[in-house]
């Protein structure tokens, strides 16, 4: 089962919820490329926000109705989010890619329409987030893994990935 601890026998390290990020944790972000998963350990019934707290990037709505994230939720899964940053035609760290993923979900208008759903979750400053630095692997490559292994154990993608 993909989990904390899971993760951690992975290599995956940080731990932080986006509150703390969002309040100034972000140094503890290495700037070098990698993936990132984010949590939601709570196992409580979500509560979905009407309109979350996404930013209107190229003044594009972010939100979905709600039934659409029922439809999306994986219930018994940790993960909702599993993301990369950098690789093969890209200078981006997770550093750089997770600081503008936490300023689109506090309202700025930034390109990172991808994991969108996790700002209409009422609890998304409690969700978890970690992260993986690659040297050798490609990003896309382990991320898209990721993805397929948890499609294999839950039969769909994680909530907030939408794409595979």
């Amino acid at each position: 089962m993909m989990n904390r601890d899971f993760l951690q026998a992975q290599g995956f390290e940080g731990f932080k919820t986006m509150g703390e990020l969002m309040d100034g944790a972000r140094t503890w972000i290495p700037a070098q490329k990698g993936v990132y998963v984010v949590l939601r350990e709570s196992g409580s019934e979500p509560q979905f926000l009407t309109e979350g707290t996404g930013g209107f990037f190229k003044c594009q709505n972010p939100n979905v109705p709600v039934s659409e994230l029922k439809d999306n939720w994986v219930d018994g899964a940790s993960i909702v989010y599993i993301g990369k940053a950098g690789g093969i035609g890209s200078s981006s760290t997770l550093q750089k890619r997770l600081g503008q993923y936490l300023r689109f979900g506090q309202g700025a208008n930034i390109g990172h329409w991808g994991g969108r759903y996790i700002w209409q979750l009422a609890d998304s400053r409690d969700l978890v987030v970690c992260w993986k630095t690659l040297v050798e692997e490609e990003p896309r490559d382990v991320e898209h893994q990721m993805i397929a292994e948890f499609k294999a154990t839950h039969g769909k993608r994680p909530f907030a990935n939408l794409m595979d």
